[in-house]
C-alpha cells in the first residue's frame, strides 16, 4: 500500500472533502489501523469463550463486566456489527489502494523507459563505461542480442547526436517485472479474503433479520413449533450451524446460536444417523469418532450413505457436513436416591438424559425441587496420582479435586496414574427459586490409593467452580448402606447411650468399676458434641470441628494436646460400638477387627464430620442406564470459501514475488567514436534495481563485464 497523494489534475477542485476522504481511506496508515484493530479484535476473540450462555459471564466475570461484554458483543466478536464494518472499511482501503496504483504498476511493467538521457545514465550508482569496436547500430544490436539469450526483454531506440541524425542508439531492457504483479495480487488477496470471509460470516442472516423479520429465537419446546419468524429457508446462500442427531433419529433442522437466542437452519435434507462409533486410548482422550450417515434429499426422496469422520466431510447439495463433536443422544438413567438424614426413605427414579423431573419435599426432606438429568459418562479415565494437570493429558485431575474435597484429603504422589473410574451421572437440584447445584456421582467405588475404595459424591455451587467430593467408604459388604446405618444411628441418642454403655464395659473389662460412670460420662459427652455440637453454648459446628472448639474453649493451652489425643481415641472406640450397634440393628455381620476394619472407620470418622457440609439431604446413586449416543455435525454452505482460496493462492504468489523477485533494467547508451579513431563507439552502461543488495553489486559486475569488458573500480563505477 502507499501513502502517495493522489494527482490534483485527475481530482475535481471543488471536492476537497471528497478528495481528503478519499486520501484517508487509500492510506497506509489507515490500513495498518484498520489491521491493528482487527488484531486486537481477534485476541478478545481467542480468549474470550465465544457464544456463551449470559449467566456463564455473570459468574465468571461478575454483572458489571458482564453486561459490558455483552453490550460491546465482545461475546461474538466475529459478528459483531462494528467487526464487520471494520472489514468493510478495510476492503473500501485496500481497492482505493489498487485502483489507484495499479495502473500505474500495470503500465510501468510494460515501459521500457527507454527515453532516458545520457546525464541521468551518469547519476547512477551502477554505471560503467567503456568503448567498443563496433559502430552504435552494430554494437546495440549484438548486445542486446546477449541479454535477450539471458531472459530479459529488451528495446532499442535511434536518436541523433552531434555526431548527425540517427547516429547515436539506446538500448533498454528490464527483468523481474512480476515484483509490481506482486504487489497487486497480494493487495488483491486482501480484499478477496475480506470479501469472502464477509459473505461466509452471518452477515447475510444479519441482513435477514434486518431487512426480513427474523429474530431469535429464545424459548423452549420442541423444534416442530417454533414458528416461522425464527426460521432461515433451505435457500439461505450461506450459513454455519450445528446439528444434534442421535442413534437411529434423523434431523433436518439445525441450530445458529446468536448471542440473544438461536435461530434455526433449514436444510435440503435429513441426516440420519446410523451408528456412532467411538475409540479412546488409554489415557481417555478420543482416538477417534466417526458417524455412519443416511443423507435423505427432501425434494427427491434419494437416500445416500456416507461416513463422517473427523476432518473427512461429506457434501451434499452444496452442503459440508462436518463431524464436530459427540454428545449424550437421551441416555435412559435409574437413579436410586439416599439420605443422611432420618426418615427419608429410599425411592427410585427413572428419566433421560437432558429430561427433569419434579420431586416432592416429602420424598427429599425440605422444600420441593426439580431433578435435571445433566450428562451420563461411562468411561472416567482419571489421574489418580496427584501428579497435576501438566502431565494429564485430559487436564482433570481427580486426586487433586478429592484433596480439596469437604475436610481431610490424602496425600498426593508424584506418580503418574491414569485409571477407569467407571460410570458417573450428573445431576442438577433446582429450587423453586431457580438456584440450582450440580452434583456428580460415581456409579462405582474409586480407590484413591489408601486401600480402602469409597463412592465420590461430588458438588459445586455454579459451573466456574471445580466440583469438591465427600467420600463415603464402602462396607465390608461393598456397598454404601453400612455407613448410612452408622450416620442413622449417629442421630439416634438412645443408640448412642447404647454405644458408650458398650466402649466403657469392653474399654474397663469390669476391672475398675469406679471409673466406669467418669468414662461413660466422657465418651457420651464425645459422642453427643460430635452428633450435634454444643447446644448449651449455641455451637453450630458438629463433627471434629465441634470437638476442637470444646477443648479450645475449656481445656488450658498447655493441656490441649493430651486433652485432644484422649477425647479422640475415646471418639473413634465409640463410633466403632455405635457402628456395631447399627449393623446388629440392620440384621448385618458385625465387623471383625482388622486393618480393613481400622481403614473404613478412619474414612467414617472423616465423612460422618464432613458429612455437615453437604448442602442436601439426598443424593442419587446411578443403578442402571442405557447408553444412547449422539453426533454433533457442523454444517455449512460456505460459496465464499472459493473466493477465500483464490486470496490466499494470490496472496502467497504476490508475497513471494515481493520479496524473492527483483526488478532490475539495463541502459546503454551508444554514440559514435571520436573523430579520426575509426569506426568504433563508446557505450555508457547503468543498472537500476528496486533493492540495493550485495547480489545487485554482483550481478552488475558480471554484466558489466560480459557486456563491455569493464572491471568494477574501488570506488564502485566500472571502467
Amino acid at each position: 500500500m502507499s501513502d502517495a497523494t493522489l494527482d490534483a489534475s485527475n481530482a475535481s477542485p471543488s471536492s476537497p472533502n471528497w478528495r481528503s476522504l478519499t486520501e484517508l481511506l487509500a492510506s497506509m496508515r489507515f490500513a495498518i489501523s484498520l489491521l491493528t484493530v482487527i488484531c486486537i479484535a481477534s485476541v478478545i476473540g481467542t480468549v474470550l469463550k465465544q457464544h456463551e450462555p449470559a449467566v456463564n459471564y455473570v459468574n465468571q466475570f461478575g454483572p458489571f463486566w458482564a453486561d459490558l461484554f455483552l453490550a460491546l458483543k465482545l461475546n461474538a466478536v466475529y459478528s459483531a456489527w462494528w467487526f464487520l464494518l471494520i472489514l468493510a472499511f478495510l476492503v473500501v482501503s485496500t481497492s482505493l489502494c489498487v485502483a489507484r496504483h495499479a495502473p500505474k504498476y500495470l503500465a510501468d511493467i510494460s515501459a521500457y523507459k527507454e527515453n532516458i538521457r545520457e546525464k541521468s545514465l551518469n547519476a547512477f550508482h551502477h554505471k560503467a563505461k567503456a568503448e567498443l569496436a563496433g559502430a552504435p547500430a552494430d554494437e546495440a544490436q549484438r548486445l542486446g542480442k546477449m541479454l535477450v539469450s539471458g531472459g530479459w526483454k529488451v528495446k532499442l531506440q535511434q536518436r541523433d547526436t552531434e555526431a548527425g541524425p540517427g547516429t547515436g542508439w539506446m538500448l533498454a531492457a528490464k527483468a523481474g517485472a512480476a515484483h509490481k504483479i506482486g504487489y497487486i495480487a497480494a493487495h488483491s488477496s486482501i480484499v478477496l479474503i475480506c470479501l469472502g470471509g464477509l459473505f461466509d460470516g452471518d452477515l447475510i442472516v444479519r441482513a435477514q433479520m434486518l431487512l426480513g423479520g427474523k429474530t431469535p429465537y429464545t424459548g423452549g419446546g420442541l423444534i416442530s413449533e417454533v414458528a416461522p419468524a425464527h426460521r432461515l429457508s433451505d435457500r439461505n446462500p450461506t450459513f454455519r450451524a450445528n446439528l444434534l442427531v442421535a442413534e437411529g433419529t434423523q434431523s433436518s433442522t439445525a441450530i445458529l446460536n446468536q448471542s440473544d437466542g438461536v435461530l434455526l437452519q433449514e436444510l435440503p435434507f435429513a441426516i440420519e444417523l446410523k451408528k456412532f462409533i467411538v475409540e479412546y486410548y488409554s489415557t481417555g482422550m478420543p482416538k477417534l469418532f466417526a458417524s455412519d450417515i443416511v443423507i435423505h434429499d427432501k425434494e427427491t426422496g434419494e437416500k445416500k450413505e456416507a461416513r463422517v469422520e473427523v476432518n473427512h466431510p461429506a457434501s451434499y447439495k452444496g452442503v459440508e457436513i462436518y463431524q464436530s463433536s459427540f454428545d449424550d443422544g437421551g441416555s435412559k438413567v435409574q437413579l436410586q436416591a439416599r439420605s443422611f438424614q432420618q426418615g427419608i426413605k429410599p425411592f427410585m427414579v427413572s428419566g433421560e438424559i437432558g429430561g427433569s423431573l419434579k420431586l416432592p419435599a416429602s420424598g427429599i426432606g425440605g422444600r420441593p425441587a426439580t431433578l435435571e438429568f445433566t450428562a451420563l459418562r461411562v468411561l472416567n479415565v482419571e489421574n489418580l496420582s496427584g501428579a497435576g494437570s501438566e502431565v494429564d493429558v485430559r487436564k482433570v485431575d481427580l486426586k487433586h479435586s478429592i484433596e480439596s474435597r469437604l475436610g481431610a484429603g490424602n496425600k498426593s504422589s508424584t506418580k503418574r496414574d491414569l485409571r477407569n473410574v467407571g460410570p458417573s451421572i450428573t445431576y442438577k437440584l433446582r429450587d423453586g427459586s431457580g438456584q440450582a447445584r450440580e452434583f456428580v456421582n460415581y456409579m462405582l467405588p474409586v480407590d484413591t490409593g489408601d486401600g480402602l475404595p469409597v463412592y465420590l459424591l461430588g458438588v459445586r455451587e455454579t459451573p466456574a467452580e471445580p466440583f469438591r467430593y465427600l467420600r463415603v467408604p464402602v462396607d465390608p459388604e461393598g456397598g454404601i448402606d453400612g455407613f448410612l446405618h452408622l450416620r442413622e444411628a449417629l442421630a439416634d441418642s438412645a443408640l448412642r447411650e447404647q454405644a458408650v454403655q458398650r466402649y466403657t464395659r469392653l474399654a474397663l473389662d469390669d476391672k475398675r468399676p469406679e471409673l466406669a460412670n467418669q468414662l461413660q460420662q466422657s465418651a457420651l459427652r464425645a459422642l453427643t458434641l460430635f452428633a450435634e455440637g454444643d447446644s448449651k453454648n449455641g455451637q453450630k459446628q458438629v463433627g471434629l470441628q465441634a470437638i476442637s472448639d470444646f477443648i479450645e474453649a475449656n481445656v488450658p493451652e498447655a493441656e490441649r494436646a493430651r486433652a485432644g489425643e484422649v477425647l479422640v481415641r475415646i471418639l473413634n472406640g465409640v463410633l466403632y460400638e455405635l457402628a456395631q450397634v447399627s449393623r446388629e440393628k440392620a440384621g448385618l455381620k458385625a465387623m471383625t477387627p482388622d486393618e480393613k476394619t481400622q481403614n473404613f472407620m478412619t474414612q467414617a470418622v472423616l465423612t460422618l464430620s464432613d458429612v455437615q457440609l453437604y448442602p442436601v439431604p439426598v443424593f442419587f446413586e446411578l443403578k442402571n442406564f442405557e447408553q444412547v449416543q449422539a453426533s454433533v455435525f457442523q454444517v455449512a454452505r460456505a460459496p465464499g470459501k472459493n473466493i477465500v482460496y483464490l486470496g490466499c493462492a494470490l496472496l502467497i504468489l504476490g508475497v513471494f514475488a515481493m520479496l524473492y523477485v527483483r526488478e532490475r533494467r539495463i541502459w546503454i547508451w551508444f554514440t559514435p567514436a571520436l573523430q579520426g579513431s575509426g569506426q568504433g563507439s563508446k557505450a555508457v552502461m547503468a543498472l537500476s534495481t528496486n533493492r540495493k543488495t550485495l547480489d545487485g553489486d554482483k550481478e552488475f559486475d558480471q554484466l558489466s563485464g560480459k557486456l563491455l569488458g569493464v572491471v568494477r573500480e574501488p570506488g564502485g563505477n566500472a571502467a
